[in-house]
């Protein structure tokens, strides 16, 4: 079998952008060259046309060209183009796409298309409850068009994008994101830094970082010794109209809270994971999601989570027993919930020790990647 996936972004270091979406189609594709399945990337909106093979894994970067008019369709020809004769020279089976504002749009491809649900624009802009642009509306509506099968990290982002997009019901199957356990290991669960709190994340409303703001100043009041350690890129404030949402987030911290927030930015991957480890607890108050990479990833490590309790959480997280579900604008019941668990350490570690169960039985990488070459199997047939 051999799979192509178009994508624009992945952890490489030839690779402009990689944030969740790159992240757990990395994971997948790793997964099926061990279990000999073909794979080819094509990485579009980069900064060079390029062509390389690694780890068993075709990659083909496509430079972004801007036109002097219609430059969405142009692109996408430019696209279709370039992966159909991919497909016919290297007998490409299927080509799988993200449903984030429909690069697909427009689009004949000589194989079976399948659109994985990792967050659209129409599902995020219908959870956050604001407007959406005409354009990406009718982009995503015309790629979903052309897909012969759909797939979703967990069971609601499936029925709400099904639900968005009009899709028959049952025609989206649910498969979580996969995470190699091997590289998730923790051999010192209790050695933290007490009252440190993380959160990792694009810094975007959707992230629920106001929220968050209001719960590190109210817990700052009662551990005056807490602080909250934020990683991730920081993003425009459309709500605000700036061109940093960080720059407007720190209006809304305390004037004690602020200087216990330290804000890293976007670090190495690998020195995320060191400094989710250091973590006392891991608090997600998130308003948006299809799944939630970063939460997986710290119940991976054994963290103690606080969650949101939005639909997706459901399938991630049993309340109590391996982390927590809260209304993200619940801020006194956040902050209960983490100051209680600063203070009951043998709490902690058995939370994180639950939530290490979790991932192992439900998001383990092995029998992810042996549910979707299933999926394929079954497609192709």
């Amino acid at each position: 079998m051999h799979l192509g996936f178009i994508t624009p972004e992945y952890p490489h270091p030839r690779v402009s952008h990689a944030a969740g979406i790159g992240t757990s189609i990395r994971n997948l594709v790793e997964g099926l060259v061990e279990k000999k399945v073909k794979v080819t990337l094509f990485i579009y909106q980069q900064q060079e046309d390029a062509v390389f093979s690694e780890n068993g894994i075709q990659f083909h970067l496509i430079k972004k060209r801007n036109y002097p008019y219609i430059g969405w369709y142009r692109y996408r020809k430019l696209l279709q183009g370039y992966i159909n004769k991919q497909i016919i020279s290297e007998n490409i089976d299927a080509i799988e796409a993200p449903d984030w504002t429909g690069i697909t749009a427009f689009m004949k491809l000589k194989a079976p298309l399948v659109i994985r649900f990792h967050g659209s624009d129409t599902y995020f802009c219908h959870l956050e409850g604001r407007p959406q642009k005409r354009k990406n509306r009718y982009f995503e509506k015309n790629a979903i068009s052309r897909a012969k099968a759909f797939i979703a990290p967990t069971t609601y982002a499936g029925k709400e994008s099904a639900r968005l997009f009009g899709i028959p019901p049952g025609k989206v199957r649910t498969i979580h994101y996969g995470l190699d356990l091997s590289n998730f290991s923790n051999d010192a669960p209790a050695d933290y830094v007490p009252k440190r709190l993380i959160n990792v994340g694009t810094i975007i409303r959707k992230k629920g970082v106001f929220s968050l703001a209001a719960i590190f100043s109210a817990i700052i009041e009662q551990v005056p010794e807490a602080e909250l350690i934020l990683i991730g890129s920081d993003a425009p404030d459309l709500a605000s109209g700036q061109n940093s949402t960080w720059n407007t987030l720190q209006d809304f911290f305390s004037e004690k809270a602020l200087k216990r927030v330290h804000y890293l930015g976007k670090v190495p991957y690998d020195e995320v994971k060191t400094h989710i480890k250091q973590a006392n607890v891991c608090v997600f108050p998130s308003l948006a999601e299809t799944l939630g990479m970063v939460s997986i990833e710290a119940m991976a490590l054994q963290k103690a989570v606080v969650n949101t309790n939005y639909g997706w959480a459901e399938e991630l997280i049993d309340h109590g027993i391996n982390g927590y579900k809260i209304d993200p604008f619940d801020i006194d019941a956040y902050v209960t919930t983490i100051i209680e668990l600063f203070n009951e350490p043998e709490r902690v570690q058995e939370i994180g020790k639950e939530g290490r169960k979790k991932i192992e039985l439900t998001f383990a990488l092995d029998q992810i990647v042996e549910q979707n070459i299933q999926f394929y199997k079954d497609l192709l047939k």
